[in-house]
């Protein structure tokens, strides 16, 4: 099975929270708070949403920074995704 997102809508995959901080302490799962970076899975194919031309900037591979409660979480056999509006992306990690 495929998502396939669309209009300006992105598929996002959570990259794995750190356990221990860079000086070395060791976090509990509650402590853990949930990465901001994800890497691009699918990207929808832009065209217009609310009568403006939207062209898709982001690419399937890339690693973003997205804003801490956008989008909408799915399950989808085993892997766990995020999918967010262009806009709710706000950086693109080079």
């Amino acid at each position: 099975m495929k998502l396939v997102p669309l209009g300006d809508r992105v598929v996002l995959k959570q990259l794995v929270a750190e356990e221990t901080t860079k000086s070395g302490i060791v976090l509990p799962g509650q402590a853990k708070e949930k990465p901001q970076q994800a890497e691009v899975i699918a990207v929808g194919p832009g065209g217009m949403v609310d009568g403006k031309e939207i062209e898709m900037q982001v690419k399937v591979g890339q690693t973003v920074i997205y804003s801490k409660y956008a989008g909408t979480e799915v399950k989808l056999e085993d892997e766990e995704y995020i999918i967010v509006k262009q806009n709710d992306i706000v950086a693109v990690v080079e």
